[in-house]
């Protein structure tokens, strides 16, 4: 497996609020992670840092090589668990941090399997030979609107307040995280990324870079490149990993 990350402050923004790591727990294991912070210029940096900072070091902890699913699942959601606790802590010790929140969204795969969590409206795509696939379900208001059926997919694109979550790190006491399973193979890819990115940019046109491009390890700037080109009002971050 291969990975590559990028982040970039967009086109606005005078602070870069998003964060990712990218951690090879052991050799055929691969943990990777984005973050976007909310809570105002003094604290949304810090909320995505920190979350990425404990989560990952939550997971190489606990981390025992060849594990059984539901070792997985719990692992994943026990390191949400701390992370969550551990930002609200700070927000609630340091007036400074009052009210910093943000999105989670990881992958744990060793390249046959994939293990999705996300909080948040960050997302994972899996892209393979049928074609890209949204993985995560966005803890939106939009979201939550278009499941009633309230709105359609394409006006949620546009809809007013489509930046406002229903879930994030560090916001409560607790947070309910959602974890996906996928089955992987040689040729496929993930790619994580901030709605920096994905409200600038439809599924197909990330397929076709992820798929088309022709050096992989520049495709996180060709897609913040885009994300740029149309303004980018937002921090845009990525992760591409080549199964």
């Amino acid at each position: 497996m291969q990975s590559w990350g990028l982040t970039d402050v967009g086109c606005t923004r005078q602070q870069n609020q998003d964060a990712f790591q990218i951690e090879q727990l052991d050799k055929h294991t691969l943990l990777c992670v984005v973050c976007d912070g909310m809570g105002g210029a003094k604290s949304g940096n810090i909320a995505s840092t920190l979350a990425a900072d404990v989560f990952v070091e939550q997971v190489r902890q606990s981390w025992k090589g060849d594990q059984l699913q539901g070792n997985i699942d719990k692992l994943l959601k026990d390191a949400v668990k701390v992370t969550n606790f551990t930002v609200f802590d700070q927000s609630q010790q340091f007036e400074e941090f009052t009210g910093m929140g943000t999105t989670l969204v990881a992958v744990l795969t060793n390249g046959k399997w994939a293990t999705i969590v996300n909080v948040g409206d960050s997302r994972a795509y899996l892209i393979d030979r049928v074609g890209i696939h949204q993985v995560t379900v966005d803890h939106s208001v939009v979201q939550l609107m278009v499941s009633r059926g309230e709105l359609t997919p394409e006006q949620a694109k546009n809809y007013p307040g489509k930046s406002l979550i229903t879930r994030a790190i560090g916001t409560e006491t607790t947070v309910h995280c959602d974890i996906f399973h996928k089955k992987v193979s040689k040729g496929d890819y993930f790619l994580l990324c901030s709605d920096g990115l994905s409200n600038l940019m439809d599924d197909q046109e990330i397929l076709f870079e992820v798929a088309h491009g022709q050096e992989k390890e520049k495709c996180c700037q060709r897609l913040l490149d885009i994300a740029r080109k149309r303004g980018a009002p937002d921090n845009v971050t990525s992760i591409l990993v080549s199964i």
